[in-house]
């Protein structure tokens, strides 16, 4: 855990909100599935009235110091021994008795900071009530493909027919979640990596190469610590996590910076891998590239005006989807309900492929507006035309993961004959129109 003192001033803004909203965001708490979020709320707030008292104290006892210590000179200068005695021991008790206050302090803060970090951000008011993914609503929905004409085979069976993926030896080299990519399917990747990051480049995205490990600092700051701590692999030697993905080195790019209001929007963009423990995930889920503990990701992120964050939500949905259509996959966007919505998230759109042989949607992006929640974590502000400092927005999204991509684009695009066909917009890159 950071220093508390450290931790604790950017989340003041949020503790100021919660003692003037307290009831509106122990609502947004409940539509979020939080469990308790009264008492969780009132603890913290209960927490907070304690270390304002300690802090009246302090500071009595402070402008008590200065005003004695001053009294101390002038009492000696009259004589007056008996009473200079009688303030030199006051201050010794005052001096004790802020030291314990200091203490008191260090202990309050580290209680607050730890109680602020598991409060989740609270849902926009567009997003659905619901307990999981069951709940979420079907936005829009493209025309899918249903009959081959010809039994439709899964990704996995397709890649070890076609010599494109090795899971055995990934297993050996590392372990489950770890499949190798070869030949024709290592070129796939890395048309896909490219196209992508083109695609963002022509949409406005400076295009980042950031670190694969990141400190405490940009872990905390873009939400993943504490909630997914047990979900990042730790470099415990330097204290470094692996990223879970590229959102947190470029979002921490900008930590702690006041940026001008002239500079809006700032679009970033990145390819990584992608690092994710994925404990407890199991069954027809991790089967083939379902779920992976390493793969590949274009990321996209903004950090915008408050007053545009959910005018750039749609913009960077549509970008996703134009994705899709480019490369003829069949996809679905999903709202989110608040039950669903990660720990960070004000609003949330995923966008789902539909997998042939599995029969099932399979989620390949998800955009969100974070709105202040990151950016309060981070300190980064910028100053309107008051010249007023106000927190800016931050956003995120997958554009696009890839493991699920080319499960879709494989099953998808296979033929009768056993070739896979490759979308017209990535021969380009791939240097080749069919596998097989």
């Amino acid at each position: 855990m950071l220093l508390a003192r450290k931790l604790l001033e950017p989340f003041m803004l949020e503790i100021n909100k919660l003692r003037t909203q307290t009831d509106t965001i122990i609502q947004n708490l409940v539509r979020k599935q939080v469990k308790d979020a009264e008492k969780t709320v009132n603890n913290i707030l209960e927490v907070d009235a304690k270390r304002r008292a300690i802090q009246v104290e302090l500071d009595q006892l402070r402008a008590e110091m200065n005003k004695v210590a001053k009294s101390i000179g002038k009492l000696k200068k009259e004589g007056n021994e008996s009473e200079a005695s009688k303030a030199q021991a006051r201050t010794g008790e005052i001096k004790q008795r802020i030291k314990e206050l200091e203490e008191d302090t260090r202990q309050v803060d580290q209680q607050l900071t730890d109680q602020l970090l598991t409060l989740p951000n609270t849902p926009h008011e567009s997003v659905p009530v619901g307990k999981s993914a069951d709940d979420n609503e079907v936005v829009s929905e493209t025309e899918l493909k249903k009959d081959f004409g010809f039994k439709a085979k899964p990704h996995w069976d397709l890649a070890v027919e076609h010599d494109i993926i090795d899971w055995k030896r990934g297993v050996k080299v590392t372990g489950a979640g770890f499949p190798i990519y070869k030949g024709k399917g290592a070129r796939l990747q890395r048309a896909l990596i490219t196209y992508f990051l083109e695609k963002a480049g022509a949409a406005g995205y400076t295009e980042y190469q950031p670190p694969l490990l990141v400190n405490e600092d940009s872990a905390y700051g873009t939400g993943q610590l504490p909630d997914k701590d047990g979900q990042m692999y730790h470099a415990t030697g330097d204290n470094f996590y692996l990223i879970p993905t590229a959102e947190v080195p470029i979002t921490n790019i900008f930590r702690g910076d006041i940026v001008k209001e002239s500079e809006f929007p700032i679009k970033a963009c990145g390819y990584t891998p992608c690092f994710r423990r994925e404990a407890g995930s199991y069954g027809k889920d991790v089967k083939g590239l379902n779920r992976l503990h390493q793969f590949d990701k274009v990321e996209l992120v903004q950090i915008v005006h408050p007053d545009k964050s959910y005018e750039t939500l749609e913009d960077m949905t549509q970008h996703v989807e134009g994705l899709l259509e480019d490369l003829g996959l069949p996809y679905r966007r999903l709202l989110l309900c608040t039950g669903d919505m990660s720990f960070t998230s004000a609003k949330t759109f995923d966008l789902e492929v539909y997998s042939a042989a599995q029969e099932r949607w399979l989620e390949v992006s998800s955009v969100s507006n974070f709105e202040t929640y990151q950016t309060n974590r981070l300190k980064l502000r910028f100053k309107d035309e008051n010249k007023k400092t106000q927190l800016c927005h931050s956003l995120n999204g997958s554009a696009l993961a890839l493991p699920r991509i080319v499960a879709a684009l494989l099953e998808n695009y296979q033929q009768e004959d056993g070739s896979i066909l490759i979308p017209k917009c990535l021969q380009p890159y791939t240097g080749f129109e069919k596998i097989g």
